[in-house]
């Protein structure tokens, strides 16, 4: 039995907080309703008491969107419950997230207040989440830098208090996978009682490290892990969905684990999020990328060519890709990818001419980062 991985889609809320991000409303609605086709699990929607503009674009994606879970933020502070409560009012199935700083450097230099405060205010505000949802999180936030003991304190209160989901978060992308496993084995063996709540794991990409973090916390036993599309998100940004999903597809008989996510809508959402978010993918990208099922190596292609898994463990329509593997002719390409092109285009050359044409290509590519498809006519004409 594969045991259910949650995916708390963040994309609106913390996405949002990378640097020139800006949604509407609209762009919010329509993201939204992406992220529900693709089955994701939750949806946060936003951070309703910023303004009333993000109160209104919250409450409109509670009220119009259906399946997910729709989720807001809110600070432990009254005001923020009392405005994520009302932004979800129309939401089917809605959650609120609680969180507070957890670590000891964000209360000496942030919040100024006593470990007991905190405590007092985490409690206090889940149970006033409880008024609005019985789905309620809560985030002990700078988890990874925090004293577990505190970590633990807070995490006895707030499930008392009637939280149902315990999110541990790496808020600036410091911890290593191991730091991240071993603090929630440390959570499950210190705090028995969270076993009756959901544990989850949110990571920052600071050193490059979330979706390893988040595949630890999940071997761990963490069954939510928060993500954004394209890994957007605050400075290097969150860790990214079409990784995590993907990984769990290609490796989740080993860590025993399934994700209810049709990863068939993840190349057109990923497109779209890179349009409303003004942050274009890096070629590079895993998964998403331009590059991701592009070869340019003649090794690489002729291996492909012959059997599409020997140089890719992702098939590209797992993701809807368009195009699915690509032969890219360079300096690189060897003859075996440079007359699959040829044939591809519906070329017909003799062996003779196939061979003039590859030495022109040859020649041209060592001065060429790529050489298209009307060149490559252009070559194929000659050579005939």
């Amino acid at each position: 039995m594969h045991e259910r991985v949650r995916v708390f889609d963040t994309t609106l809320r913390d996405g949002e907080q990378a640097a020139g991000v800006c949604f509407s409303a609209g762009d919010k609605l329509e993201i939204a309703e992406r992220l529900a086709a693709l089955r994701v699990d939750v949806i946060e929607a936003g951070f309703p008491v910023s303004s009333p503009e993000e109160a209104a674009a919250v409450a409109e994606v509670a009220a119009n969107v259906r399946g997910p879970t729709i989720c807001a933020l809110a600070r432990a502070v009254p005001k923020d419950v009392a405005a994520a409560g009302e932004a979800l009012r129309f939401a089917r199935e809605r959650r609120i997230h609680v969180f507070v700083n957890a670590s000891d450097m964000h209360l000496a230099h942030q919040l100024q207040k006593s470990r007991e405060q905190v405590v007092a205010m985490a409690a206090a505000m889940v149970r006033s989440a409880r008024e609005f949802t019985d789905d309620v999180e809560f985030s002990p936030m700078d988890a990874t830098r925090a004293d577990p003991v505190f970590v633990a304190e807070l995490v006895r209160a707030v499930l008392v208090a009637g939280a149902g989901t315990i999110n541990l978060p790496d808020t600036v992308g410091y911890a290593l996978p191991e730091q991240v496993a071993e603090m929630i084995r440390g959570l499950r063996a210190g705090v028995p009682e969270v076993e009756a709540a959901v544990i989850s794991f949110h990571g920052q990409d600071d050193l490059g490290l979330a979706t390893a973090n988040s595949l630890a916390a999940i071997a761990a036993g963490a069954r939510q892990v928060e993500v954004t599309m394209n890994a957007i998100g605050e400075r290097a940004g969150n860790t990214s969905l079409e990784e995590v999903v993907l990984a769990l597809r290609v490796h989740g008989e080993r860590l025993g684990v399934r994700t209810g996510v049709d990863s068939t809508g993840i190349y057109a959402l990923s497109e779209l999020v890179a349009a409303r978010s003004g942050i274009l993918v890096p070629p590079n990208k895993a998964i998403v990328g331009r590059n991701a099922f592009r070869h340019a190596s003649g090794i690489h292609q002729d291996g492909v060519l012959k059997q599409r898994e020997t140089y890719e463990v992702i098939d590209p329509a797992w993701i809807g890709h368009p195009v699915g593997s690509e032969i890219v002719l360079g300096k690189l390409s060897g003859r075996a990818g440079f007359a699959a092109r040829v044939a591809a285009l519906g070329l017909a050359l003799s062996e003779a001419e196939l061979e003039r044409a590859f030495r022109r290509f040859q020649s041209k590519a060592v001065a060429s980062r790529e050489v298209g498809d009307a060149e490559l006519r252009e070559l194929c004409a000659r050579a005939a």
